[in-house]
């Protein structure tokens, strides 16, 4: 298989990675506007089955040729470059997956489903850790109950050591994480589907020493278009975020006094949109190398055979040490990689499909397992 990843960022060059580590994967190219500055963990495959491809996404022509010549192509670009990019995998009789994000792209993704299926060629979008590998938990748990009454949803990304005021470190885009910050989150409650507050119903999740107690929080994005298919059929659905104790009241004070705000203000005669000058202040000092972490835990619960049931699926990943990849560029980049290749292989059905609606979800912890992100099972 020859396998197209764009952007070669943290998750990109994970993924590209992750498909190295492959037989059947006789080449990779790795493709972004720069590409220059690889890490040290690709630098052995450069000159054999890694090709490094100076490639602009907005170039139509020459994104259309290199995904011609490719059975499957793995987006780890901004959100908003996924919708054309579908389009164009369509168009050229490619497999597409992406990490989304954004879920009125996905909707406007599904439109493609029809040209897609004919082509017999399959886009997933939301092919991260969430939304994507905690949807397609959540899914094999709805599947193994007789009656759902409620699927809840934590994750967070966390610095193994932390260090005030926030407790927190990039671990993928500050952009990303503020724009979590500020949209109102999608959830089912009695059955319906509405949107609640970001940072708000704050409540105490606990995981295994040494991780202890964490604060959990709404963000949007990682129920992804769940609470759309579960509307009337499930009655509690939600996804909240995990941080140490004390993030979520500063970032909401943050948050609350327009520091995050879009819309450009005026200072001292000059038009400055404050997100930008957060970002630009506080991205530097939330920078770091140090250790990380990945926590998630999935509950389904309901009814099987007559008696009560909750079946709960709980993952903490941490740093590989051994090549320098973080525990986000390992759960989120590897999950990409794991679908791309159940594409190449022809695992997924045609058609445009999320992963929980197409990931076959043993196959798939499985296959996380073998990277050594193993997600533990329990039932009560």
């Amino acid at each position: 298989m020859r396998m197209l990843v764009l952007g070669a960022g943290l998750q990109g060059s994970a993924c590209a990675f992750d498909l190295l580590q492959n037989a059947d994967v006789q080449e990779v190219r790795l493709a972004d506007v720069h590409i220059d500055h690889l890490p040290s963990f690709l630098t052995p495959y450069v000159g054999g089955r890694l090709i490094p491809t100076v490639l602009d996404v907005r170039d139509r022509e020459a994104v259309l040729s290199q995904m011609r010549e490719c059975v499957a192509v793995m987006s780890a670009i901004p959100y908003y470059f996924n919708e054309p990019l579908a389009q164009m995998a369509v168009e050229a009789g490619t497999n597409f997956c992406d990490l989304g994000g954004n879920t009125e792209i996905v909707f406007h993704q599904k439109q493609l489903h029809d040209q897609a299926k004919a082509k017999g060629v399959s886009i997933i979008p939301d092919c991260g850790v969430a939304p994507g590998m905690v949807n397609i938990l959540a899914q094999y748990g709805i599947e193994q109950l007789d009656a759902v009454d409620a699927v809840r949803i934590f994750v967070g990304g966390l610095p193994q050591f932390p260090e005030p005021p926030l407790n927190y470190q990039i671990v993928y885009s500050l952009e990303g994480v503020l724009d979590y910050y500020t949209t109102l989150s999608w959830v089912v409650r009695d059955g319906k589907r509405t949107q609640v507050k970001a940072l708000s119903e704050l409540e105490t999740v606990t995981f295994p020493a040494p991780l202890g107690d964490l604060e959990a929080f709404h963000t949007a994005g990682g129920l992804s278009t769940m609470a759309f298919r579960y509307e009337g059929k499930i009655p509690v659905m939600e996804y909240k975020t995990l941080r140490y104790p004390g993030h979520a009241r500063i970032m909401e004070a943050i948050r609350d006094l327009g520091l995050i705000d879009l819309a450009p203000v005026d200072v001292k005669g000059v038009s400055v949109s404050p997100r930008d000058v957060a970002v630009a202040v506080m991205g530097p000092r939330l920078t770091s190398k140090k250790p990380d972490l990945v926590a998630l835990r999935v509950t389904v619960s309901g009814r099987k055979d007559g008696a009560p049931a909750t079946l709960t699926w709980e993952l903490v990943d941490h740093f590989d040490a051994a090549h320098g990849i973080s525990s986000m560029m390992r759960t989120t980049g590897y999950s990409l990689a794991i679908t791309g290749l159940f594409q190449g292989r022809g695992k997924i059905a045609p058609g445009v499909l999320t992963p929980d609606e197409s990931m076959p979800a043993r196959e798939y912890i499985d296959e996380l397992a073998k990277r050594g992100v193993q997600v533990q099972f329990t039932r009560s």
